[in-house]
């Protein structure tokens, strides 16, 4: 059974309504009932003291009549006794006859009483009748009350389901989109790389760490490279130059070394670097692969300032010296010599603190998307538990707030 409460707006007591009602009407019957006890009890008291005073005059009237009959006896004796008269028997009949109107009165006030009092319980009856009426209408009252404020309740509940459903399908959508963008990006490798072309991220590298150099891209649709990097000094410009393709695909293909060769030989560059994805088999980093350097996008940034700063000492030594050798022999001795070596074992310990970083990235992303599959998990187990609760208050089955389908 519900019960309708109202909150006290100065203490905050919680109150029952039906008990306050139940209680008002209970005290205006008592009150009632209490100024009827009161009437009839007045009633009572008035009867009993006519009764009291009807008794006391009976028998003092009766004393006096016993005086009286008893005077008149003897008084009609003696008359009797001196004068002998027939008077007295007319007189005594006379006598006898009023008393006996006497006592027809008395019986007569006696009914009377017995009818007031006869009246007097009819009252009570009546009155009793009425609170019987009273509380069974009170009783048809409060049940009335009660259902509908029942109806109005599960009205109320059925609303609140609806709107429960509808926000558990909104949530249920957004759960997908999440799961769907969150396999997206897990698919999507570097979070660094997403939605950028790996060709525009050279050439914004390039542009921002040597703004004495030219870098130039080549035009779609042109034969050629994509990036051509003319190297330029504060002292001296054109000192040598580097062409850069980019790739982008899952698998290796061998005829791009052969055509960044062909571009090197048309743009005339001294260096040729492929910057890839993939790396050609048993090749897992950096190298120079038939005279063509390959390497990562992450490798790209540190080998494109070796390369060019190995070209500027190249053409520094050859304008210095260029009655002391061939050009070939001081790049084979530059490239074999300690000074690359230290700058080549540079560059593989950045590359593999970078390598350990992404790999340490991923794991943490992992432990991150496995967190967050729990969390969802615990999201799926609790919408079970409130579909549960609603379907155990409502008496409704199968009601259909599933975050995902089974």
């Amino acid at each position: 059974m519900i019960e309708n409460k109202i909150k006290c707006p100065n203490c905050g007591t919680q109150i029952n309504v039906d008990e306050l009602l139940f209680h008002q009407a209970e005290e205006k019957l008592n009150e009632k009932q209490k100024i009827a006890n009161l009437e009839l009890q007045k009633e009572k008291d008035a009867f009993k003291q006519k009764e009291i005073e009807f008794e006391e005059k009976k028998k003092k009237e009766n004393e006096l009549f016993q005086t009286k009959l008893n005077q008149k006896l003897e008084e009609e004796k003696i008359k009797i006794i001196e004068e002998q008269s027939k008077s007295i028997t007319e007189k005594f009949e006379l006598d006898l006859k009023t008393l006996q109107e006497e006592n027809t009165k008395r019986k007569e006030e006696n009914q009377s009483l017995k009818n007031q009092q006869l009246e007097l319980l009819k009252k009570e009856e009546k009155l009793e009748e009425e609170k019987k009426n009273f509380e069974l209408n009170m009783q048809i009252q409060k049940k009335l009350q009660k259902e509908e404020l029942e109806l109005q309740l599960k009205k109320e509940k059925d609303s609140e389901i609806e709107k429960l459903k509808l926000e558990y399908k909104i949530k249920e959508e957004q759960q997908a989109k999440l799961i769907e963008e969150m396999k997206r990006k897990a698919e999507q490798g570097s979070m660094q790389l997403q939605g950028e072309k790996q060709e525009l991220i050279i050439e914004e590298f390039l542009k921002d760490n040597f703004p004495f150099d030219e870098i130039n891209e080549v035009s779609k649709g042109k034969r050629g490279a994509d990036c051509i990097q003319i190297i330029n000094t504060r002292n001296k410009t054109n000192c040598g130059s580097i062409i850069y393709e980019s790739k982008e695909t899952a698998n290796w293909d061998n005829k791009w070394i052969e055509k960044l060769k062909q571009d090197k030989l048309l743009a005339n560059a001294d260096v040729a670097v492929l910057v890839t994805t993939k790396f050609p088999k048993n090749i897992e980093r950096m190298t120079l692969y038939e005279d063509v350097w390959i390497c990562s996008l992450e490798e790209f940034k540190n080998l494109c300032f070796v390369l060019r700063d190995s070209l500027i000492k190249i053409d520094f030594a050859t304008s210095s010296q260029l009655n002391k050798g061939d050009k070939m022999v001081m790049l084979y001795d530059y490239f074999t010599g300690t000074e690359f070596k230290d700058k080549w074992t540079a560059i593989r310990e950045g590359f593999l603190t970078m390598r350990m970083s992404i790999l340490k990235e991923k794991e943490q992303m992992e432990k991150l998307w496995s967190a967050r599959e729990k969390s969802l998990e615990k999201i799926i187990r609790n919408a079970a538990n409130i579909q549960g609760d609603i379907e155990g208050i409502s008496g409704l089955e199968n009601v259909d707030i599933k975050l995902i389908e089974d």
